[in-house]
């Protein structure tokens, strides 16, 4: 592939390249303006998610993906440096859906066959109020209704935002190490979409 000014696409400093192609393209028909744009800038905008009225920015390595179910507004594959995998999920069943906050808690942690540890923290944040539930230990993967598959050595990252339209829930699960990894990201992924 060559570049302006017959320089190399790698000797090509990126700077200097994406100014000369995008003057090109101003001054020609506003069509390719648009479509210099939508191309240059979709990497920014690819993992930002809406849900409720809160935009959610995950971090580029988080794979999005359509939803699995109609119960499902948004998920994300996540893998390890160590080969494995995590999964996020955001769900919204709209104003007073999807049970209480206790009941989801409590829903939650029963979806492990065996605990080694958890935790269930209350945050208020930019004055929304969060739970986060932690949980480690054999999993039971599936379906709600459906057959289960114990799943040991994996890792809970729950978090209930109790939201101006109604309650969200996060639900990050997958490899303990992975999960434990991401669990701040996770965290931090909350903050900056309630401060908006």
């Amino acid at each position: 592939m060559s570049c302006p000014n017959n320089t190399s696409w790698f000797s090509a400093s990126p700077t200097n390249y994406f100014s000369t192609l995008s003057s090109k393209l101003f001054m020609k028909k506003p069509f390719s303006l648009f479509l210099f744009l939508v191309i240059f800038s979709y990497p920014a905008f690819a993992n930002v998610v809406e849900v409720a009225g809160y935009r959610f920015t995950a971090p580029e390595n988080w794979k999005s993906s359509p939803p699995s179910s109609s119960m499902r507004k948004a998920q994300f594959s996540i893998a390890g440096e160590n080969g494995k995998q995590a999964e996020l999920v955001f769900f919204y069943f709209g104003q007073g859906g999807g049970g209480g906050v206790r009941a989801n808690v409590d829903r939650r942690l029963k979806q492990f066959q065996v605990k080694r540890d958890q935790s269930v923290t209350e945050e208020v944040i930019h004055s929304v109020k969060t739970t986060f539930v932690r949980a480690w230990g054999t999993f039971l993967s599936g379906t709600p209704f459906g057959p289960k598959t114990a799943e040991p050595g994996y890792s809970l990252s729950g978090a209930i935002i109790e939201g101006k339209s109604g309650a969200l829930f996060l639900k990050m699960v997958g490899d303990a190490e992975v999960v434990d990894q991401n669990h701040p990201v996770l965290v931090e992924l909350i903050k900056q979409a309630l401060a908006e």
